[in-house]
């Protein structure tokens, strides 16, 4: 078929669908565009009515850790190194595999989490892992379903994420996986300059699909020399979540894992709702004193000091 011809047939199907609301573009009758089964071929589009979609009876999503981590959510947590971003991870980990708590967020009931690790030895994962083991008593018996990938667990490189190969790597781990925590982006998703934007394509299109099929996933991120997630604000754009994590003022080395939590980007949730309200402290923490934020509800809170969004 010559071009001219071809142009012809396009403009005049086009035509006849904009005359006719009643000829569907779906032309195979299964809700989807025909295409040619050929290799390499990306996968067919499926289009929605509105009616059809209005009809539809879609299961809300719910919270895997409320207010901010729900089902098919996407999060990232950054932090400057040394202030607890690991540490935080892990905490939210272990909460979401045991249904147990971190801070004053509570999961509802068990579910799977893979928690890939890209840069730590496993003698540091398995002593920070063994804190939160040691002081839950409720779950000691059990072997709740937080799987663990370590650099030292793989022979040659960690899956870059960033990679169709290295999301291939992952798959055989997902069974029963509904939370993926990936420490850290910039160990694990690896395309390029952090500080351009077409270097985040690849992984956000993998989460994306990720989230398609149901899982949540956690990022965690070092924070730049302004404070911000570091390299490209691109990021945040398809995600439900940003935390960040910052040591208070008057902050020294022996205080240990003290910071101050703040939500950047909160979908779906402000002021009270991001309140964490009280927790005991364990002896071994120093209580922080609170009041040292104006404008930032300020609470001591299992030993970090923690603040929450303002009313809006």
């Amino acid at each position: 078929m010559s071009r001219d011809a071809g142009h012809k047939l396009a403009t005049g199907l086009r035509q006849m669908v904009e005359n006719n609301p009643r000829v569907e573009l779906i032309l195979n009758g299964n809700g989807e565009c025909a295409s040619p089964d050929l290799p390499g071929t990306l996968p067919p589009l499926r289009v929605l009515r509105l009616r059809e979609l209005l009809s539809r009876k879609i299961e809300p999503r719910k919270m895997i850790l409320p207010p901010w981590l729900p089902t098919q959510g996407l999060a990232m947590v950054h932090a400057k190194r040394g202030t607890g971003k690991t540490y935080f991870a892990l905490g939210v980990a272990y909460a979401v595999a045991t249904g147990g708590s971190f801070l004053n967020w509570a999961a509802e009931k068990p579910r799977g989490v893979l928690y890939i690790d890209g840069e730590m030895p496993e003698a540091t994962i398995q002593e920070r892992l063994a804190r939160f083991a040691a002081t839950d008593n409720e779950h000691s018996d059990t072997d709740p379903p937080l799987h663990i990938l370590t650099p030292d667990e793989v022979r040659g490189p960690m899956p870059n994420l960033a990679s169709s190969e290295g999301q291939e790597r992952i798959e055989p781990l997902l069974y029963g996986v509904k939370l993926i925590v990936i420490d850290h982006i910039s160990a694990l998703c690896n395309a390029g300059r952090e500080n351009e934007a077409e270097s985040w394509l690849s992984t956000q299109e993998w989460a994306l699909q990720m989230r398609s099929r149901g899982f949540s996933i956690l990022f965690v991120h070092h924070s730049g020399k302004g404070g911000q997630q570091r390299g490209t604000s691109r990021r945040e754009d398809v995600l439900d979540s940003v935390i960040s994590l910052r040591q208070p003022a008057g902050y020294m080395p022996d205080h240990g894992a003290h910071f101050e939590v703040h939500f950047e980007k909160n979908r779906g949730f402000y002021g009270g709702d991001a309140n964490l309200g009280e927790h005991p402290k364990p002896a071994s923490r120093r209580r922080l004193k609170s009041g040292q934020s104006r404008d930032l509800r300020d609470i001591d809170l299992a030993g970090w000091r923690v603040a929450s969004l303002p009313d809006e």
